[in-house]
């Protein structure tokens, strides 16, 4: 601890003598060379070559973070945008006055290649994991320019599997610049009026077609982040010459435009105001009016829905990066204090039940780096064209799964973290709050847990099973190669137990129709996220070069409740009466609602 400046006993409290705290506090080192879990997996599954210029660059990258970039991520937080809707004369403006720090993140990214390096395939398939990595050392410094930088990769995926047609070809080229006066970032507006996840039914804005080819889009985009990006992908409904528009998803189709034109001036757009949000602070998010905005459509007609499917998976992928990242930092920063704060005559990491804690938020935080990890090596293969129909199954059902699990994990390890720094985790100026606040959003963003609950029940009816079979066949194959490894067998013994409950479980509901899967579907997509990670942690534990905390690491995630679909069906609540009760509850005591149900 820093040493503190003793007072006189006649000055203690005297009106002309200030009383201030003074506590060193934690630092962040380089995050890439403090981070043995990472280098770890990196050298077990990157090719040896690769990893060596792979490693090179984290190092480089991580005093990067660690000397530039976290700064300017504080910056970014401390001076969040403004709206300038009026000049002094009245002339409408609308501009988005951003900190130097945020417009600097962007250049960065660029130098960087954080988005570049995924398209530029140098490593092939593992250029995913690469850059995956870098976004995760890159994430808990960013001041949330990891929002843009999502939506920019999703646009980038979404133009890569339409070919690049020429109309795009500019844009493609810039999103994947390296050139920081080349490169461009991408919004993507879709939530309007009625809602987010709905957007077959939430999609009021429309598209008429101009003599020219293009269209005019008109509508209010209630929700657009990265307002101040210089492109956006967005959806509208095509309308007749007699006025008429389809509802639906099959009435939606895909657009591109450009923020504003070649003179600077927004493109048909009215920005009407800047959204006030719990956290996510720096990132600036607007209520947009389209009033003739000019746009092209890059779907086919009223394939919108479907064209737009890569840019939610990437989005998705990049929520589980900022909440394994963000775990990770907060468990750093907190293992740092814990060799500087005294309490009860020692610091803390000498109180074996600090260290239990911490110990027990960094089990979670492996699990869910894993299941990253895990889905940057798929989506790899899938973007090479090197993946098997297992592996695409898996891709699809991980993506949705590990999304909503490590943003659940995110907010809950990170409220821990806070408790880690007593008063000090619930004092703004220390910037552990603003954690808390943006690690909230990821349970919301590209789709609340419910919904990707759902998303997940549908990826298996959809596949007439197979991806339920992929997964079942995968998690099989890695226990297999752990079992062999004795002081893995009673955590091998667990998993397969618990994929025997799994089976029993769904072979019972598969008679009991949709309703009552879908009221189980939050705790399935858990079951299935807590095994598959434990899946990882063994089969990572399993390697020849493991170590101890390897070992203990799938030992402490596989002594949890692996099968939580099995208990709550055992405790009725999937039965026949199960969702009357549910509403019966929730509304007992409201008088509006009494006598209605």
């Amino acid at each position: 601890m820093a040493a503190c400046t003793a007072q006189h006993p006649r000055a203690l409290f005297a009106k002309t003598e200030t009383v201030v705290f003074c506590q060193e506090q934690p630092r962040i080192g380089n995050p890439y060379l403090e981070d043995a879990f990472l280098q770890g997996y990196l050298k077990s599954y990157l090719p040896s070559k690769v990893f060596t210029e792979v490693s090179a660059d984290l190092e480089r990258f991580g005093a990067r973070v660690k000397d530039e970039i976290d700064s300017l991520g504080r910056e970014c937080e401390l001076t969040p945008p403004k709206l300038q809707q009026f000049d002094a004369w009245g002339q409408r403006l609308d501009q988005i006055i951003t900190c130097p720090a945020w417009k600097r993140m962007k250049e960065i990214s660029a130098e960087e290649g954080l988005i570049a390096e995924a398209y530029e395939r140098k490593y092939s398939s593992w250029s995913r994991v690469y850059q995956i990595a870098k976004l995760y050392l890159y994430a808990p410094s960013a001041g949330l320019f990891t929002s843009s930088l999502a939506m920019t990769d999703g646009a980038a995926k979404v133009i890569e599997s339409l070919g690049i047609p020429r109309p795009l070809e500019e844009a493609y080229s810039r999103l994947t610049s390296r050139d920081a006066r080349k490169f461009w970032t991408s919004g993507q507006w879709m939530t309007e009026r009625r809602g987010g996840s709905d957007v077959a039914n939430g999609t009021e804005t429309v598209a008429q077609k101009l003599p020219d080819g293009t269209y005019s889009l008109h509508g209010l985009k209630w929700f657009t982040s990265a307002t101040d990006s210089d492109m956006t992908l967005t959806l509208a409904r095509i309308m007749t010459a007699e006025g008429q528009v389809e509802q639906g998803s099959r009435g939606l189709s895909l657009f591109y435009l450009q923020v504003r034109d070649e003179n600077g001036k927004l493109n048909g757009i009215e920005i009407q105001r800047l959204k006030e949000k719990l956290g996510t602070k720096p990132v600036p998010t607007a209520e947009l009016a389209l009033d003739g905005a000019r746009a092209h459509r890059i779907s086919t007609e009223g394939r919108g829905v479907a064209s737009i499917a890569n840019m939610l998976t990437i989005a998705r992928v990049h929520n589980v990066v900022s909440a394994a990242a963000c775990m990770k930092r907060m468990i750093q920063m907190a293992r740092d204090y814990a060799t500087k704060r005294e309490a009860f005559g020692k610091v803390l990491k000498e109180h074996p039940l600090h260290m239990q804690t911490l110990a027990r938020m960094e089990v979670q935080a492996r699990g869910a780096f894993l299941l990253l990890m895990e889905i940057a090596r798929l989506l790899g293969l899938e973007e090479t064209s090197m993946a098997t129909t297992q592996d695409l199954h898996m891709l699809r059902l991980l993506t949705p799964l590990a999304k909503l699990y490590t943003a659940k994990q995110a907010v809950a390890v990170i409220s821990e973290g806070l408790e880690c720094f007593g008063g000090q985790g619930y004092m703004e100026d220390t910037g552990l709050p603003a954690v808390f606040r943006d690690a909230q959003v990821m349970t919301i963003w590209e789709g609340t847990t419910n919904i990707l609950s759902l998303d997940v029940l549908r990826s298996l009816v959809k596949s007439q099973g197979k991806v339920l079979d992929a997964f079942l066949s995968s998690a099989q194959a890695k226990l297999e190669v752990a079992s062999s490894f004795s002081e893995l067998e009673p955590e091998v013994q667990m998993a397969q137990n618990a994929l025997h409950k799994l089976g029993q479980f769904i072979q019972k509901m598969s008679s009991k129709g949709e309703a009552g899967m879908q009221l189980a579907a939050r705790d399935f997509a858990y079951t299935l996220a807590r095994i598959y990670g434990g899946v990882l942690l063994l089969e990572h534990a399993a390697r020849p070069n493991a170590s101890a905390a390897d070992i203990f690491t799938a030992h402490r995630w596989c002594h949890q409740d692996l099968c939580p679909v099995d208990q709550e069906d055992k405790a009725g609540s999937y039965g026949t009466q199960a969702a009357s009760l549910n509403t019966s509850l929730v509304y007992d005591v409201n008088p509006i609602l009494k006598g209605k149900l």
